[in-house]
């Protein structure tokens, strides 16, 4: 019974861990992929670092797939959110496309 109880146990914790990779807990709520920018400004309040910067969307072969033209198409805005969880936390920067929390990263501890 003590291996079933330490296996659900470690199993929890592992899964918690997991979760945690995928979200930023601000005043006991989270902000997780998916999330809007006003959802996680909600959450979380102003970051100390914003970023604003657009990628290449791209290109593609024009239609008929036979043309030898391309189609480049628009730039896709980002924006990168980064906030300080406290000390002995890591900064964490939020990356929205057009408006939708897409990723998350961890840079420096803070100290």
């Amino acid at each position: 019974m003590k291996n079933i109880t330490f296996i659900l146990c470690a199993a929890a914790a592992l899964f918690c861990a997991t979760a945690r990779a995928d979200a930023l807990r601000c005043d006991g709520d989270l902000a997780q992929i998916g999330d809007d920018k006003a959802s996680v400004l909600y959450k979380c309040g102003q970051p100390f670092f914003v970023e604003s910067y657009c990628r290449s969307g791209g290109a593609v072969r024009a239609d008929p797939p036979d043309d030898m033209r391309w189609v480049v198409l628009p730039c896709v805005q980002w924006e990168a959110w980064s906030y300080n969880p406290g000390s002995g936390q890591f900064i964490t920067t939020l990356h929205f496309r057009e408006g939708i929390l897409t990723t998350i990263s961890y840079g420096e501890r803070v100290k």
